[in-house]
């Protein structure tokens, strides 16, 4: 991996939000969609949505997919169901991961799984998916369900790739990207590409818009996990050692693995190695990260990624979305600083 990268740019405003604000009426509309086919005779469905769609995040990837659109000036609103497809992904995997990960709060409030248990949420993501499916066939472009389904299929495979490393602590740095490119990258990615598929373009172009949201993806999954050994919680809007306490592996593990001692590599190894990890065992091993400089090594990764984004829409004639897109890339990983 090449890694001589110049330091990123620093960008002063939130590209995510002037992007949000100047396009914030497609947005609204893409959760007006949303809501509209979440509908359902059966009262818990309806719950169960409701709770999702007040429990939401950014909106990151359907904003993705709207602006990829908008590269093109796109006149139409194709995109707008389409952004609810790439939501409604996003939205099943959640599910499905917080059962998995036994997760009992997201953004500050409780799971679905917390509420109404694992098999009602499983379903729940299921339905989704469901409807995700029937709005792809709804817009009548094989290109559009080929790229859908696909990374549909990536997704799970990331998942299941995951769990096939659990609490390996010495699992290569490929390894992990390779997960978080399925897990994360991928839907990224999608986002990106059917933008260009809406609009006629190129496969050059197509490939390029891909490119970007996949490097995006990547850039974004390494900060988050950077974020878990290096934040403060009202900065995060998460419990800061989460992914620790979970016995999860990421990006700062395994470097700081490589770079430990035989006698820290035990250590580490009895942690992961536990069904139960103790705050004090975080601590301990926040002391072995600052020890070997792993957050300035995690950070020189997400830097990289953040310029291939960023140089990917390089093919495309400059405007206001190409730049708040190339901005955003830097922003990301601004939010280590």
């Amino acid at each position: 991996m090449l890694l001589n990268v110049l330091p990123f740019k620093k960008i002063k405003t939130n590209p995510f939000e002037e992007i949000k604000s100047v396009y914030q009426e497609q947005l609204k509309k893409v959760d007006d969609h949303i809501k509209l086919k979440l509908s359902s005779h059966v009262e818990l469905v309806g719950e169960m949505a409701t709770h999702l769609m007040s429990t939401g995040g950014k909106r990151l990837r359907p904003l993705l997919t709207i602006c990829s659109s908008e590269i093109f000036n796109y006149k139409g609103n194709r995109h707008i169901n389409l952004a609810a497809c790439v939501e409604l992904i996003h939205n099943a995997t959640l599910l499905h991961d917080d059962v998995i990960d036994k997760s009992e709060s997201r953004r500050g409030f409780k799971t679905t799984n917390a509420i109404w248990g694992n098999k009602s949420s499983i379903l729940a993501g299921d339905y989704l998916l469901s409807r995700c499916f029937e709005m792809m066939v709804d817009d009548g472009s094989q290109e559009v369900l080929k790229i859908l389904s696909s990374v549909s299929s990536e997704i799970a495979q990331g998942e299941i790739m995951q769990l096939q490393f659990e609490k390996q602590v010495d699992m290569v740095e490929k390894n992990y990207l390779d997960i978080i490119s399925a897990k994360t990258a991928s839907l990224f990615g999608a986002s990106m590409r059917v933008g260009g598929c809406i609009n006629d373009r190129s496969n050059k172009e197509k490939e390029a818009l891909e490119s970007y949201g996949r490097n995006l993806g990547i850039c974004f999954q390494i900060t988050d996990d950077i974020l878990d050994y290096s934040s403060k919680e009202k900065v995060f809007g998460k419990k800061i050692g989460n992914d620790f306490l979970e016995g999860k592996i990421t990006l700062p593990i395994i470097l700081l693995f490589q770079k430990s001692t035989p006698k820290e590599r035990e250590v580490l190894q009895k942690y992961f190695s536990q069904s139960v990890r103790s705050e004090n065992d975080f601590e301990q091993t926040l002391k072995l990260i600052n020890k070997y400089q792993i957050i300035e090594t995690c950070k020189k990764r997400a830097d990289y990624f953040s310029s291939v984004a960023s140089d990917s829409l390089s093919v495309f004639e400059k405007n206001f979305v190409v730049e708040k897109l190339q901005e955003l890339s830097f922003y990301i990983v601004n939010r280590l600083n």
